[in-house]
């Protein structure tokens, strides 16, 4: 069908400059007029938005439009606001504007005119055209330059981003700067753990409800929840500090008042005021570590600040105010938790919004090489010495770090401990072959006297239970045997580093499968999944 020339343009009668009855108002640029004075503008159809209310106005400029253009046909439509910067009545009433003007943009060029109405008005022009129920694209008029008798400017404005290759690299450079932030520069491999990372750069700045990061101690909880607030307040979300404490350090009156403050002379030992974390992270983010072990009191208390800003010192009848966001660390089940009655099941359902669980080492064992490099770099910068690896001592410190036997039972915490010995023993700035062999001698006397290394990375029975339940649920896991847990608990880990079924196959039964004379090791691991209704993809996946 062939659109008829020109525009069909929706606009509304400014009350303010599209006013004027005198006879000089040929003198004042009036933009509904001047729109359609524009020579290389043809405005086919105009519909004017307006009231009742100014019917005289309208019918002034009805005349001049048809005085300067009388091939435009000029349409009512009354719109009806009573507050015209109520923005949920001006959006409804232009939303049922959009429905009954019924335009259609096979048979019609459309413009929305954004010059006139309140700012209110133009948002919700905006929002509505960008989500197509305007089928239109922006008009924006201007006047002309001082004492020149000219329509002034106008500008079509598209909102196809998609044709705005640099806008989209703006953004998609942001999205990846926020995520490298997240990271601490450091080129993760692990895809669900990259997942997770996208997940948390969409998240973090679009919302100020509290987090939940779960997993294994020295998975990097902390570190992530510092880069959270890096990212919020680089982009001018916060304006608070980032105030962190470990609740397992804290018990009692003690964990009362670091947590909330007290009076002075509120109990033994207490000679002045203080503000307590909260108050201290009024504005800012409140990391609380380990909140699983809080006592029930302090968690009470912690609900309520988070729900009504505000909370009571320890010794005073006055209550506080601080608006902070949390992030709650843990490494433990608190749903475990809430069934035995350690954990309130309140304040579970209030942080348990946005939760994110991060996997351990073993679990991320490809991203050990990068790792490595900026454990590295760190300790260079923070003691001003460059120190590598030669490439012979590379390799073994690799080899053995990515091994099965390699427990890392302190995750990153384990591998930082481990560089920085040794960068700190390393002669000129070199790490031999001979410093890896005593690092790894160390380290497996560590794991060793902790309690024995652990087969094929697995980790503690909490961590093997966080593990499974993510992919069975309550039910499911609680049919299964301790003894079937830990070996399914290696099988699901073992998958989530291969990159297929036959790879993680070939792993698992490496010595049973030389005694074969047709290797099916891909089909063996598939029979054993699908005992407990799980299959490689849905592993890797989650």
């Amino acid at each position: 069908m062939t659109k008829p020339p020109g525009f069909t343009v929706i606009s509304f009668l400014g009350t303010h400059l599209d006013r004027s009855f005198g006879r000089d108002r040929w003198d004042h640029w009036r933009p509904n007029v001047a729109m359609c004075q524009h020579e290389d503008l043809l405005v086919r159809r105009l519909v004017l938005l307006t009231d009742r209310q100014f019917t005289k106005l309208y019918d002034t400029v009805v005349a001049d439009l048809a005085h300067v253009s009388p091939e435009t046909q000029v349409d009512r439509f009354d719109i009806g606001l009573k507050d015209p910067w109520d923005f949920e009545e001006v959006f409804d009433k232009l939303f049922r504007c959009a429905r009954q003007l019924d335009l259609d943009p096979e048979r019609e060029d459309v413009l929305v005119h954004m010059t006139t109405g309140t700012h209110v008005a133009q948002i919700c022009l905006f929002l509505l055209t960008e989500t197509r129920h305007f089928p239109a694209r922006l008009l924006q008029t201007g006047p002309p330059p001082p004492n020149q008798k000219v329509p002034g400017t106008w500008q079509i404005i598209d909102l196809d981003l998609s044709r705005f290759d640099r806008l989209a690299q703006r953004f998609a450079q942001e999205r990846a700067d926020g995520q490298s932030l997240l990271k601490s520069g450091i080129g993760t491999r692990n895809r669900a753990f990259n997942e997770l990372i996208t997940q948390v750069e969409r998240v973090a700045p679009l919302s100020k409800a509290p987090m939940l990061l779960m997993g294994p101690t020295g998975a990097g909880k902390s570190q992530l929840a510092a880069r959270i607030y890096e990212l919020k307040k680089q982009r001018h979300q916060l304006q608070g500090p980032f105030v962190e404490v470990n609740c397992a350090t804290i018990r009692g009156d003690g964990a009362h008042s670091a947590l909330f403050g007290h009076k002075r002379g509120a109990f033994t030992g207490a000679l002045q005021d203080r503000p307590g974390l909260l108050r201290s992270a009024d504005g800012g983010l409140l990391f609380l570590d380990e909140i699983g072990e809080l006592g029930l009191d302090e968690q009470a208390m912690l609900l309520r600040a988070l729900e009504e800003k505000r909370f009571l010192p320890l010794g005073s009848d006055k209550e506080l105010q601080s608006d902070f966001q949390l992030i709650a660390g843990t490494n433990r089940d608190l749903g475990a938790a809430v069934a035995r009655g350690a954990f309130r099941e309140d304040l579970l359902a209030r942080i348990n919004l946005w939760t994110f669980r991060l996997p351990g080492l073993r679990d991320r064992i490809e991203d050990l090489e990068p790792n490595v490099d900026y454990e590295l770099e760190r300790w260079s910068s923070a003691f001003g010495r460059r120190v590598h690896f030669s490439a012979e001592a590379r390799r073994a410190y690799l080899a053995f770090a990515t091994s099965a036997p390699a427990a890392w039972r302190g995750n990153f915490r384990d591998l930082n401990g481990s560089i920085t010995r040794l960068c700190t023993l390393a002669h000129a700035g070199r790490i031999t072959e001979a410093d890896v062999e005593g690092e790894i001698t160390r380290l497996q006397a560590d794991w060793l006297r902790d309690g024995g290394a652990m087969p094929e990375g697995a980790a503690a029975d909490g961590d093997d239970d966080e593990l499974l339940l993510a992919l069975l649920g309550d039910e499911r896991l609680a049919a299964i045997d301790r003894f079937d847990r830990v070996q399914l608990a290696a099988v699901v880990r073992c998958c989530r580093r291969t990159r297929s079924l036959s790879a993680a196959g070939r792993e698992l039964f490496a010595v049973t499968r030389q005694k074969r004379a047709v290797a099916n090791d891909a089909d063996r691991l598939r029979k054993y999944l699908a005992r407990f209704g799980l299959t490689h993809a849905a592993i890797v996946a989650n």
